[in-house]
């Protein structure tokens, strides 16, 4: 990826009010399809990467999430590598998981602890997705799971979070790759050309 818009300026990217119409709005789906909704955007992970999670991939000690990290590649022998990637998150929607998806007793038991946590396909979770912004009334080229993904990444920098520590998040193998989101433009460009005006 080098830009965030398409090949016509549409940005690709969810803004803070956006990403809080999001939220909003999968209050209206059930649990499960909230839950994982709720996933892509505390998380800013793939799609994919949210249906991959198991019941023992939720830290409760470290209050982080495990994913294996599914772009990066292969080694020498043409194998998959198999990288892992922790991102924190919240104390409450760590334990709006465990309430809806009973995980602190499911990792008690070694067989449910290696289960998936969302059971669905990646179409139904693509459509899940879809059905939210459709309902938060998000409309256009960044109405979907990538525009999670980047309007998560843009809600780090614009909150100082480091570029090393986004690309650990974010599971990008390039710092190249992370440091397109330092160019959008945030508040503090905003404040600093209203001294213009």
């Amino acid at each position: 990826m080098d830009s965030l818009f398409d090949a016509q300026g549409n940005r690709k990217y969810l803004t803070a009010d956006e990403r809080r119409s999001f939220e909003e709005a999968a209050k209206s789906l059930e649990r499960e399809a909230r839950t994982f909704c709720l996933m892509l955007k505390h998380t800013g992970c793939r799609i994919s990467e949210a249906l991959s999670l198991k019941v023992k991939d939720i830290d409760f000690q470290t209050k982080s999430v495990t994913f294996e990290t599914l772009k990066q590649g292969k080694d020498k022998k043409g194998n998959r590598k198999r990288i892992f990637r922790q991102v924190p998150i919240s104390e409450a929607f760590l334990d709006g998981l465990d309430l809806v998806h009973d995980l602190k007793r499911r990792q008690r038991n070694a067989s449910s602890a290696q289960e998936l946590i969302w059971s669905f396909s990646r179409v139904t979770g693509w459509t899940k997705i879809k059905e939210v912004m459709n309902t938060a009334q998000i409309y256009g080229v960044q109405a979907c799971p990538l525009g999670l993904r980047h309007g998560f990444a843009i809600a780090c920098v614009e909150n100082k979070i480091p570029l090393n520590v986004l690309q650990k998040w974010m599971g990008h193998k390039y710092m190249t790759t992370t440091a397109i989101y330092a160019n959008v433009m945030g508040q503090e460009e905003r404040n600093l050309a209203a001294l213009l005006w």
